[in-house]
């Protein structure tokens, strides 16, 4: 984890306004009820040619109106222009590489569970952030615990909606794995199966099949687990999408969890059981997932927004 390090500018409503001019008020909607949609994108620089790139920019904004879709939230700006205004914000804060948070709030002007006359504020932040879940976790992977906490359900907050409030279960998750020595938890959805981490997707390998849970088990529809998907069948890696259970983790040879923070990130053991090193496959598809968003790879040139 690390914290935030300020830069010079944040894109709000159509406008670049100075990092510490963009504040909202303290009866803004979203801060009280979390009504509130955001996306979460990374910008690499190839450190060889110097040249930066946005992963999948335009897949994050068009998740980004999804979820706006989904919680009645009026969008008032189109993916096209999103992007611009992203790719505007990097250049003019001199970005190399860094972390993008777009967010789409209700702001202020009511008070109640009802949201109807509430303002529509968006924001896109980015700054520079390293390491999700620390400097040695890509390469030597972490340990994770599968915490108490269920994640929600479908019919509950839609997991295909990215919002603020369905990560106060994220919260609860992390703070009990941080209390128990783990550095990420895994949740379990209410019928017992692995659903997520508290902000990522989860994959398994065993006998050199690759494994992860079905979107209907009531995970987010990952940029990133969608990638891993991809590039693993271009390696002719077996991969299937199936239910599974506490235990598929436990006797997994590999296990890894992928995101736009995490990106790639290897577990070590899950709840004090050794499951990888990490394994040779979790090894090929973050070395090709690196190559990838560096730009070494021109098949997937379409990935990428150059800045």
């Amino acid at each position: 984890m690390a914290d935030i390090t300020e830069v010079e500018y944040i894109w709000k409503n159509g406008e670049m306004i100075p990092w510490a001019e963009a504040t909202t008020h303290v009866l803004s909607h979203s801060l009280h009820y979390g009504s509130g949609v955001f996306e979460g994108i990374r910008c690499y620089q190839n450190p060889e040619t110097k040249k930066s790139y946005v992963f999948r920019l335009r897949d994050h904004m068009e998740r980004l109106h999804r979820s706006c879709k989904i919680a009645l939230i009026d969008l008032p700006y189109t993916v096209d222009e999103l992007c611009d205004a992203t790719v505007e914000l990097i250049r003019k804060n001199n970005l190399p590489s860094c972390y993008i948070r777009p967010l789409v709030y209700r702001g202020y002007g009511v008070m109640g569970v009802d949201p109807t006359g509430a303002s529509t504020d968006v924001a896109i932040a980015a700054w520079p952030w390293d390491s999700y879940l620390g400097a040695d976790a890509l390469e030597h992977g972490v340990s994770v615990g599968v915490s108490s906490w269920r994640q929600r359900s479908n019919n509950a907050i839609p997991p295909s909606m990215k919002s603020t409030a369905s990560y106060m279960n994220s919260i609860l998750a992390k703070l009990e794995a941080k209390e128990h020595g783990y550095a990420e938890a895994i949740m379990l959805n209410e019928a017992g199966l692995v659903c997520e981490g508290t902000g990522e997707n989860l994959f398994t390998v065993r006998d050199g099949i690759l494994s992860t849970p079905p979107l209907s088990d009531g995970l987010l529809e990952g940029i990133t687990r969608d990638t891993i998907l991809c590039l693993a069948d271009d390696l002719e890696i077996p991969a299937i999408e199936e239910s599974l259970t506490r235990s598929d983790l436990y006797i997994a040879d590999e296990v890894f969890m992928t995101g736009s923070a995490a990106e790639l990130t290897p577990i070590g053991s899950v709840d004090g059981r050794v499951v990888g090193n990490p394994g040779e496959i979790t090894r090929l598809l973050q070395d090709r997932f690196f190559a990838v968003v560096y730009g070494n790879i021109d098949e997937y040139s379409e990935w990428l927004t150059e800045i």
